[in-house]
């Protein structure tokens, strides 16, 4: 058999072995696609890297084929392809670092699709883990790219927000302490309708709690999204005083608490529906 006749059948081989990859990509693509469990997103991204690595593998064996035919030793074609390979790995220690990290991600379940979370300082809900990196979504409803190889602490918030309380106390004085009572619930409701991406669901009132000492306040519970909880202590925590202030004038400001507690079990929160424009 001819040389160019063995080299047109190794260039063929090569071309349909290259077809079925694709082939099998696409179906397997499609297949993950219409699952919508997050698993499936984690082994598409698995899928997607062993046929890379396999597509590598035959042009490289098929050149090194064509050159044997040209009188180049294949020994000396995979020592040099070795050299060369450490030196583009020196060069470009980044992208293995990102797809080192974004393995150890995929098979450790340090978090899924759908989780939210907080990488590099980046808050938002998981979109997809790939081998580069790691796509999030955050309160504005912008995608933020994050190099695997930047993801060092990650604090992953099961429940899907943080939880926020707000303890507002009442004036000692009864006609007082009902009017505040009565304002609470409106201040309340106005920044749940003026942050909707931060304040996730409607705000509610816990009820009116006294402490050992006699001390009556109320409760309001928040869930906010991660990184954004600034909110509370600062704009309604001023929007507060302000009113309580005007009602009676010896409120002071540490009569309103903001603290932050752990939900015990994982609730599914509804969807708000955003108004169009």
């Amino acid at each position: 058999m001819s040389s160019p006749f063995r080299i047109f059948i190794i260039l063929a081989a090569l071309a349909g072995a290259h077809v079925m990859v694709l082939v099998i990509r696409r179906l397997s693509e499609k297949v993950l696609t219409a699952r919508l469990s997050s698993s499936f997103s984690k082994i598409k991204s698995i899928v997607s890297l062993v046929s890379s690595i396999f597509v590598f593998v035959l042009y490289f064996s098929a050149l090194g084929l064509v050159l044997k035919e040209f009188g180049v030793s294949l020994t000396a074609y995979f020592a040099s392809a070795s050299i060369i390979g450490l030196a583009v790995g020196f060069g470009s220690q980044g992208l293995v670092q990102d797809v080192m990290t974004g393995l150890t991600v995929l098979f450790s379940d340090i978090f899924d699709v759908g989780d939210m979370v907080e990488i590099s300082g980046q808050s938002g809900i998981i979109k997809n883990i790939g081998m580069r990196f790691t796509v999030l979504t955050n309160s504005m409803g912008a995608e933020v790219f994050i190099p695997n190889r930047t993801i060092a602490n990650v604090v992953n918030y099961q429940s899907g927000y943080v939880r926020c309380l707000a303890d507002i106390t009442l004036s000692k004085d009864p006609v007082h302490a009902e009017q505040m009572k009565e304002v609470v619930p409106a201040l309340m409701h106005a920044v749940y309708e003026q942050f909707p991406g931060i304040v996730l669901t409607e705000p509610s009132i816990e009820g009116t709690l006294e402490t050992g000492s006699g001390k009556k306040f109320i409760r309001i519970k928040f869930r906010l999204w991660p990184g954004r909880t600034g909110l509370i202590e600062t704009t309604f925590k001023q929007e507060i005083l302000q009113v309580f202030k005007a009602i009676d004038s010896s409120y002071a400001d540490w009569m309103v608490a903001v603290n932050y507690e752990v939900e015990e079990k994982p609730v599914s929160l509804p969807q708000r529906s955003r108004k169009k424009a």
